[in-house]
């Protein structure tokens, strides 16, 4: 009864261990297949850290919505 009691108690943490390796080893391989040639990096200039290179473009991400409030003084 007792070793009963310890195998359903030990079941769902060899669950949980098995789901994150499976897990980890998924972003493993999306991050390896990811058909980026170059990782990018980052560099500071003139005291502002910007990240250069990589496979996202600038023109790709979506536009920062215009705030209609007049609380806020948004300046394009």
């Amino acid at each position: 009864m007792a070793l009963a009691a310890r195998v359903t108690a030990v079941i769902p943490l060899v669950g949980a261990a098995a789901t994150a390796v499976a897990l980890t080893g998924a972003a493993f391989f999306t991050v390896a297949h990811a058909g980026c040639a170059e990782t990018g990096r980052f560099v500071e200039r003139d005291g502002v850290v910007e990240f250069v290179g990589g496979c996202v473009n600038g023109d790709d991400l979506p536009a920062v919505p215009r705030v209609e409030n007049a609380r806020y003084d948004v300046k394009p």
